[in-house]
Parts: structure tokens; sequence; C-alpha cells
């Protein structure tokens, strides 16, 4: 058996999460304390009470979603013995692969919640709100060549590119509002359905350059080691151990494009994955890898008992 480790990205948060890890285990409520502490805020209280609307929010998300991945790691070592060296690969999908970096030790946490509060500021405030859009593109017809042609039609009007490669049948485009609404209308004339996300600006395309600086700017002067596992990189579908190669990665991901697909692909084949486990909040990458790896076996690790279960199947 060859076992990658999953990290959800942003649309997994909701209220509650990381609650009864923290309440079950020492281990998780000191990880949501250290992180409350590098921010100088009570973010474990608001994944735990809410509101929805401020925890949905890109800056408070993306470290609480990190937090949630990193205590049920901390859980799985400190109370169930499991040993980080039976993962071959990790991987995150966009913030999640700082929760990667993080649980595999090339970053403190510290360091990584203080990354993401930055990454999610700098991302509001590189495009102002309303001028950008993104939109997912569904269906069985729906795959990277549609969504590449789609965006190309959008790009006539303004900037439109993939944004996540996700799995065939869902596949995510992202620039300037009248840019998406033209790749909206080729698409569904190509034979997808087409939504519109709920987002509030254009991840994961040229337009997040001003954010791809101010990453620069932090990651420069953040300490990041050789990962212990090595980090399937969203940039380069590849896995990748280099701290100077993982902190130039990081900034090229804010304006890249989540090469999720290829990645889960990767793992599967050359990488010689069996088995898939997704470490923190909601079972949104499960669902893709059952999609994408029919033939490996996929978890969700969200609650104590699950954790203890797969802790205990080794």
């Amino acid at each position: 058996m060859t076992l990658a480790l999953l990290f959800p990205g942003q649309g997994s948060q909701s209220v509650g999460m990381g609650a009864a890890l923290a309440d079950a285990f020492p281990s998780a409520r000191s990880v949501f304390a250290e992180v409350d502490e590098a921010l100088g805020q009570n973010l474990s209280q608001l994944m735990r009470e809410g509101p929805e609307d401020q925890l949905t929010l890109t800056e408070n998300a993306q470290p609480a979603l990190m937090s949630v991945s990193v205590a049920a790691m901390r859980v799985l070592r400190t109370e169930f013995d499991f040993d980080l060296a039976k993962a071959t690969y990790a991987a995150g999908h966009s913030l999640g692969e700082y929760s990667a970096l993080c649980a595999v030790g090339a970053i403190s946490l510290a360091d990584t919640a203080r990354l993401l509060k930055l990454r999610g500021q700098a991302m509001q405030r590189a495009v102002p709100v309303g001028r950008g859009a993104m939109a997912s593109l569904i269906g069985p017809k729906t795959d990277l060549a549609l969504a590449e042609e789609a965006a190309k039609a959008g790009s006539e009007v303004g900037v439109c590119v993939v944004a996540n490669d996700n799995n065939n049948g869902n596949v995510v485009i992202s620039g300037d509002k009248a840019a998406v609404d033209r790749a909206i209308e080729k698409a569904k004339e190509l034979g997808a359905r087409a939504i519109p996300l709920n987002v509030s600006a254009p991840f994961h395309c040229p337009l997040m350059q001003p954010a791809a600086d101010e990453m620069a700017t932090a990651l420069a002067s953040a300490t990041i080691v050789a990962p212990s596992v090595a980090v399937v990189a969203n940039i380069t579908a590849r896995p990748e151990t280099d701290p100077e190669v993982i902190r130039r990665l990081l900034v090229e991901q804010v304006t890249g494009r989540v090469r999720w697909r290829e990645s889960m692909e990767w793992m599967a084949g050359e990488g010689g994955v069996t088995r898939f486990a997704e470490i923190g909040s909601g079972k949104v990458l499960t669902g893709m890898a059952k999609r994408i790896a029919p033939d490996a076996e996929s978890t969700a690790l969200n609650t104590p008992e699950e954790l203890e279960a797969f802790a205990t199947s080794f």
C-alpha cells in the first residue's frame, strides 16, 4: 500500500469544523491556540460559533481550514501514534498546499497561519469587488480542452483562464467578469453546464499578480525546510522537496492553475498511490479522488472516530 495525504482548499469550511477534535483532544486544542496566538485573533471561536459570513471571508477561511487539517494530523500522530513515514506523498488543493507543507514539517504552524492570513488579504486587495468572477464548468462533456476553448472565447474581451482543473466533469475558469460571462456562453454552446461561483475575487488568474507580489515578499523571508514527505505541487503536478523550489512555486500558485487532476493522476499512476486520505474539513477531495482514481481507496478523515479507525488500520 502506498499512501498519499490530501489537504482541502477553500469551500470546505463550515461553522463547527474542528470542534469535535478540540473537545476530544488536547493536541488539537494546542494547534488552535497556537494559530490564535500567531494571528492575534480568536479564529478558533469563529470556527466553532460563526457567523458563517465571517468564516467564509478568504482571510479567515484560509488559516481556519489549515488549522483543522494540522490539528487532525497532530491528533493522528500524538493520540494514535501514526507514523508520518507511512505516507509517501502529500498534496493540497490551493491553500491546502500550505496545510500539506505545514503537516509534513516544511513550514512552522505559526508561519503558515500568518502566510495564509496575508494570502487571503492580498487576494482580496488585488482586484476590486465586482471586477472579477469565477465559474465552474460541469457535466459529462466538460474537460480541460472544453474549458480552455471557453476561456479562449472569454479572453477576447478580458482576462480569462482555467483556474482549477479539478477532474473531468469539473473545471473552474477565472478572470474579468465580462470575460468569464463570455466564456460561460461559449461553454454552454460546447455542451457544458456553467455555474457562477460566489467568490470574493478571481483566484488563480493573472489578475492576482499584485497578491503574488505580496506573497513573494513574505515568502522570501519565511523559513522553509525540506518536507519529511514529498509534496505534489499544484503548479507542477509533481512531487517537490527542494525548499527554494517550493518557495517559488507558492508564489506562482497565486496566479497559476491548480493542476489537481494531473496531480492525482500522477500519484495514482507513476506514484503508485493506492490509498488517499483527506485530512481536515469536508469530503470534497475524496469525491474528486474517487472520480480520478477509482481503483484507489479514498477516505475523508473529519471526526475523532474516523481518525482512530484510520490510524489503527495500518
